[in-house]
């Protein structure tokens, strides 16, 4: 019971900063700085692998942000959500202003109200049921109501399956990672319409090798787009609308407001945006952190 206690508490005052250790703060000035100071940067690996759209990212891969990301994705500590969502929803802004500008001479952008559809890279199951959760689609999750804030229409969809076991990443290189990779993501019935004539952001928490998220770009654009467009693999996917609210006291707004929790709802097989002939556009993906090495790319390359 007492270790039940402590596991509550630390949810609600956690024992010790994310980054750093400093007691009792989610994540303390220092790191917070290191997480979102600085402008997200377009990154990119070296090699890069074939089919990678451009990737920004918040910060490097180092010190109190690694240990940040560590904390929340191998040991729970969901509090850093918060702040690790606000992180990549900087990252997706930037991406998203950057494909503006690199499309406006081309085709005048995009029509005016298609979403922006957040893509996460999902983890392997046996990774999720170790962990308990999935990080990159709960730090999407955050991002997404970071983003709806400021008035970006934007949704999460968790469109990509695994279709086959993969390795563990953590010993392999970057050739090796491709290969593991290969062929492992697909699209879940129904999010071929769904996807289309939205601008589709791929999302994770980290970009090392960019094999994962060079897969998830592959299993997007090679999903069939026509009546009846969708993948071979089965279970539902679900779109996140954002959260809902419930009143403990008098006032509507403030901070007696209790949220209660993310709204979903199934794809009911008509599409977000866009025709029957509309296309699945992977405009750009976002991630909280990038390898060091990755942030040292041409200045021609930068916004």
């Amino acid at each position: 019971m007492r270790d039940w206690w402590q596991d509550l508490t630390d949810l609600v005052l956690p024992a010790e900063c994310g980054g750093c250790g400093r007691p009792r703060a989610v994540l303390c000035a220092a790191c917070r700085t290191a997480l979102s100071g600085a402008a997200p940067r377009r990154v990119r690996p070296a090699p890069e692998p074939a089919g990678l759209p451009p990737v920004h990212a918040a910060a490097p891969y180092a010190d109190a942000v690694r240990a940040a990301l560590l904390a929340h994705k191998e040991r729970g500590a969901l509090a850093l959500t918060g702040p690790l969502g606000e992180a990549l929803a900087g990252s997706v802004r930037a991406g998203l202003r950057a494909a503006r500008t690199r499309r406006a001479g081309r085709d005048g952008g995009w029509s005016g109200g298609a979403p922006v559809l957040l893509v996460p890279v999902p983890s392997a199951r046996r990774a999720i049921r170790a962990r308990g959760h999935d990080p990159a689609l709960r730090i999407a999750y955050a991002a997404a109501g970071e983003l709806r804030r400021t008035g970006v229409p934007v949704r999460v969809l968790a469109a990509l399956r695994q279709r086959r076991a993969v390795a563990d990443q953590s010993g392999l290189g970057a050739r090796q990672r491709l290969a593991n990779l290969a062929g492992a993501l697909t699209l879940a019935p129904g999010c071929g319409r769904l996807l289309r004539g939205g601008r589709v952001v791929l999302i994770d928490d980290l970009m090392t090798t960019g094999a994962s998220l060079a897969e998830a770009a592959r299993a997007v654009r090679a999903a069939r787009t026509g009546p009846g467009g969708g993948s071979s693999i089965s279970g539902p996917a679900f779109v996140y609308l954002g959260e809902t609210w419930e009143r403990r006291g008098e006032q509507r707004n403030g901070p007696d407001r209790q949220s209660a929790g993310p709204r979903f709802r199934r794809p009911s097989g008509t599409a977000v945006a866009g025709g029957a002939e509309g296309k699945i556009d992977v405009v750009c993906a976002a991630v909280v952190a990038a390898s060091p090495d990755a942030f040292q790319i041409h200045p021609e390359l930068t916004e």
